[in-house]
């Protein structure tokens, strides 16, 4: 079904043997994972391994899916070793700006947690929430009712600094994984250099060119990273990422095709 050229013959291997490695193997490789700039968890080198990891069967097929359709168009044109960089530049990239909104995210959440502590009000409060957590806004409405109403109820705001200490701790330690920065790489190079290759994605019910699929998809991305729904774990910024990072690698290359030829 797919004529695998040798590079990304080589990445689906490596991500399926980390992915072996990271769940029947006791304790994992859990500090292969992407933690946030902060975290006790952190270390420089999870900016490469955290691509190779991922966090289920949909999570990695969908990411090897992608690689073993879009990748081989883009590895005949460029060459193996090309390709290779390609891939690691966007996967880096984009694990790196995502990492810095996440730094700039935690900053603002410290912050507000340090407002509330200063003066714990049913606004601060709020302003907690909808910073930090909009999507889980009536799940705070009890206590930013309850505040209100009792502005001066010591128990109830040692309670609330409990659970947003809490939440802070919990969102400093949640790692990210994936090959998806990468992937959303080699998306904008494959409609940049084949714009109007004809694709059929489900659940789409007629078949449409890369040039308008990527953009819509990359929009969806934004819009999705944005307005986040509870419960929706995915990082849709990295996404967005590793577009940007494809794009800025394809003009330069692209520009300069010659020195490369």
């Amino acid at each position: 079904m797919f004529q695998l050229t040798p590079t990304v013959r080589n990445l689906l291997i490596a991500n399926v043997v980390f992915f072996l490695l990271a769940n029947y193997l006791p304790g994992g490789l859990g500090l292969l994972a992407l933690y946030p700039v902060g975290s006790e968890f952190f270390q420089p080198w999870q900016f490469l391994t955290y691509m190779f990891m991922h966090g289920g069967i949909g999570h990695i097929f969908s990411n090897m899916f992608g690689l073993m359709v879009f990748g081989p168009l883009l590895e005949q044109r460029w060459g193996g070793q090309r390709f290779l960089i390609f891939w690691l530049v966007c996967g880096l990239g984009s694990g790196m700006l995502y990492s810095g909104l996440r730094y700039y995210e935690m900053n603002k959440m410290r912050h507000d947690i340090e407002v509330f502590q200063q003066d714990p009000s049913d606004v601060h409060l709020m302003d907690f929430v909808q910073n930090n957590f909009k999507a889980y806004t009536e799940a705070y409405r009890p206590n930013i009712n309850q505040l209100h109403e009792t502005p001066n109820d010591q128990r109830l705001i040692q309670d609330i600094l409990t659970d947003m200490g809490k939440a802070y701790k919990a969102s400093l330690n949640l790692p990210m994984v994936g090959a998806s920065g990468a992937l959303f790489g080699v998306l904008f190079a494959f409609a940049y250099l084949f714009p109007n290759t004809t694709l059929f994605i489900f659940p789409l019910p007629v078949p449409i060119k890369a040039k308008y699929l990527v953009p819509l998809y990359g929009l969806y991305e934004l819009y999705s990273g944005v307005n986040q729904t509870p419960g929706d774990n995915v990082a849709h910024f990295a996404h967005v990422a590793g577009l940007l990072v494809g794009f800025v690698l394809v003009m330069f290359w692209e520009r300069g095709r010659k020195q490369f030829y």
